[in-house]
């Protein structure tokens, strides 16, 4: 198989390493657990957190694309309703946050994983682990 484009294997949450591996247990609608990740990659075996709180820095990626819909949505009720009272944009933000959450969190943890991993293009593929 070979591997994908840099932004098919981001958009399919591939391994940035390898860009083979899942990196995700769990499709985004699963919302019990759509922020589950393996611990390494199936393909390669590469270790997805690099370190002890490596993705407290995506939360910063997530505070960015959550005070873009804030804005986006802001934007849409401005242009759908003459003057509307506060609390129509509170819950139309509020609706659209919680409608977007697990995929800003997943995305805003792949941008983060794919700024600090190279992508070895010959990462050798690894012998299937017992146990």
């Amino acid at each position: 198989m070979n591997p994908s484009t840099f932004l098919q294997s981001f958009l399919k949450a591939k391994c940035p390493h390898c860009r083979q591996g899942e990196i995700y247990t769990h499709s985004p609608l699963n919302l019990t657990k759509f922020g589950a990740m393996h611990k390494h990659c199936a393909h390669c075996g590469y270790r997805y957190e690099i370190e002890p709180g490596f993705f407290f820095g995506a939360m910063y990626v997530s505070y960015a694309f959550q005070i873009a819909i804030l804005i986006g949505s802001g934007i849409l009720v401005s242009l759908f309703f003459k003057e509307p009272p506060i609390w129509v944009y509170v819950v139309t933000v509020a609706f659209f946050i919680v409608l977007t959450f697990p995929f800003s969190f997943r995305f805003s943890r792949l941008i983060w994983l794919y700024l600090f991993v190279n992508y070895e293009p010959n990462a050798p593929k690894i012998e299937k682990r017992k146990g």
